[in-house]
């Protein structure tokens, strides 16, 4: 889930910045320190976008910046527990598909997409069902469910975060058109 937050943090402005310390410095400073990294609190800030306040600077011993603390807005994306998200598939490998979701990925393991078979054709990047002839392959728009997930702050992209598509409205986008269809000239029959 995308949110704006308020926050705080503090950053260093090195010497040869000091002339004139603005709210576009600081911006600046902020998106380089904190854009892409994952906090558990908030989530994985995606984008510092606009400076309140910027507090009094400080200088500390053996250090060459000075250190100002600022009230900032932030997006963040924060993936939650049971959260319906779509996604797009980035990468297809014989135990599921990785789905961007936001600034992360998640896990759609291969037992968790469908109750048919899916094998795997590694030439073409996808996994495919011998009984329907239905593909999922890199590019596909997914929308799953989270079911898992695990946060690691100082790696973020060792963050795991499992999905399933295993219910009624989930899976991949031109499958569920096609239910939609197919509903739809069952119900005018």
């Amino acid at each position: 889930m995308y949110k704006r937050v308020r926050l705080r943090d503090t950053i260093e402005v090195p010497p040869s910045e000091l002339g004139d310390v603005t709210r576009g410095l600081v911006k600046r400073l902020l998106q380089e320190k904190l854009e892409g990294r994952m906090d558990e609190e908030v989530g994985s800030v995606v984008s510092v976008i606009e400076v309140h306040d910027i507090g009094e600077g400080r200088v500390l011993p053996n250090r060459p910046g000075v250190y100002f603390e600022a009230e900032f807005d932030a997006i963040t994306f924060e993936p939650k527990m049971q959260e319906v998200v779509d996604g797009t598939v980035v990468e297809v490998v014989e135990f599921g598909a990785f789905v961007g979701i936001g600034p992360v990925d998640g896990l759609l393991h291969v037992s968790q997409i469908s109750d048919e078979y899916l094998a795997y054709d590694a030439e073409n990047q996808q996994l495919v069902s011998n009984e329907s002839n239905q593909t999922l392959g890199v590019d596909d728009l997914v929308r799953a469910r989270i079911v898992t997930k695990s946060i690691d702050e100082r790696n973020p992209r060792d963050s795991k975060i499992g999905l399933t598509a295993k219910q009624v409205g989930l899976g991949k986008h031109g499958w569920l058109e096609q239910e939609h269809e197919e509903r739809q000239l069952a119900a005018g029959e």
